[in-house]
């Protein structure tokens, strides 16, 4: 049986700040997916940090405007709530005053596969809050290219033999079609700077999809600061895919994610339980694992992918982490270079200020001396 899953997020309002969303928002958005199942095999709506995520399986295919339709609804009906209720960031992900066909550049962020479903097909979603889509760069590296992080890339055929792995550059909107293992050195280099160049899709060298990922960047939409991308993916596991564990693990090592409070900073991604609201130590970014498993397009689940005693752990590693990045107060690298600053306006303007108080240096004696001490004497 071919199955389309879709997962679809969007921020439409959180009590008193950036930090969950209310019952009664969250009561609207499900009465509105139920009101229209029949467009539906079956779905899930839960939320990470002040971020909603419906989660979908039906036949009509990606970029379905049905299906797209039916998620800017229950977000527009969440965000009636959240101004009802005075929550804060009511309708902050709806950047276009109406539905245009596909969900697509308009706010919420959107993850989908179609694929004919195996006997035991399973699959997890992961969903961030308080940082950027390029925020999954490292663990997709961990997951496809490192060795020693999934020691299914030696002994898993399929796996050994390579993926496909599609990058957009979000500044651009263009996207690369790059192999495995021979484009190894290129992928690498662009997946240094996550701010810009962002893993979209992953696929079998004989095209089965294994992930897909949200890759949209709010300010690039919207033009200014309208809060952070908050990216949300699916991974297909098992069998020629990587091993749930294998995909679960590689958020064991909590990496620095840009992010955070005004999402202006460096801080670790911290693997959370399901359904956790945002914290307000310094925001520290959040990520959750829906483990799940789907049969002729029925839902079973989502287990809790970070909900066992040892993800307790990860989390202190990531505090100490947070702890120690914040205790360097603005000077980066705890906070972002200019350009990657989404309150960048306030910067600008600080700086248009110190650029008034500028002056030329004078010629003087002392500074011709300082310019000869840097001559080679040979």
């Amino acid at each position: 049986m071919k199955i389309t899953i879709s997962a679809i997020k969007a921020d439409v309002g959180g009590i008193g700040g950036h930090t969950k969303p209310s019952d009664g928002l969250l009561d609207a958005v499900r009465k509105t997916i139920k009101n229209n199942r029949d467009l539906l095999i079956d779905h899930y709506i839960g939320y990470c940090g002040d971020d909603v995520h419906i989660i979908m399986t039906h036949t009509k295919g990606v970029d379905n405007k049905d299906i797209h339709q039916l998620a800017w609804t229950a977000f527009e009906e969440g965000t009636k709530v959240a101004k009802q209720e005075g929550l804060y960031g009511a309708g902050q992900d709806l950047l276009k005053d109406s539905f245009s066909g596909n969900i697509k550049g308009m706010g919420p962020g959107v993850a989908e596969l179609e694929f004919e479903e195996r006997p035991n097909e399973a699959f997890t979603v992961f969903a961030a809050d308080k940082t950027e889509p390029g925020a999954f760069n490292y663990p997709f590296y961990r997951m496809f290219i490192d060795g020693l992080s999934n020691t299914g890339l030696i002994i898993n055929k399929s796996l050994a033999e390579g993926v496909i792995i599609n990058i957009m550059d979000v500044e651009e909107g263009k996207i690369a079609e790059l192999t495995l293992w021979e484009d190894k050195p290129t992928i690498e280099a662009a997946l240094m700077y996550p701010g810009r160049y962002v893993i979209a899709t992953v696929n079998t060298k004989d095209g089965e999809p294994i992930v897909s990922s949200s890759t949209d960047r709010l300010h690039n939409i919207a033009g200014t600061y309208v809060g952070k991308d908050d990216p949300i993916c699916i991974v297909r596991t098992q069998k020629k895919f990587p091993a749930t564990e294998e995909v679960g693990s590689v958020f064991n090592n909590p990496h620095y994610v840009a992010g955070n409070t005004r999402g202006s900073h460096h801080m670790p991604l911290m693997p959370v339980k399901l359904n956790s609201a945002a914290t307000i130590d310094f925001c520290i970014p959040i990520v959750i694992a829906l483990v799940f498993s789907v049969h002729d397009g029925k839902l079973t689940g989502p287990f809790d992918g970070f909900s066992t005693a040892d993800w307790d752990y990860i989390r202190q590693i990531a505090t100490q982490k947070a702890l120690a990045m914040r205790s360097q107060g603005f000077i980066h690298p705890a906070t972002l270079v200019p350009s990657e600053l989404e309150y960048s306006e306030g910067y600008k303007a600080r700086m248009e200020k110190l650029e008034s108080k500028m002056k030329p240096l004078k010629d003087d004696k002392s500074s011709f001396q300082r310019k000869e001490s840097y001559e080679d004497p040979d």
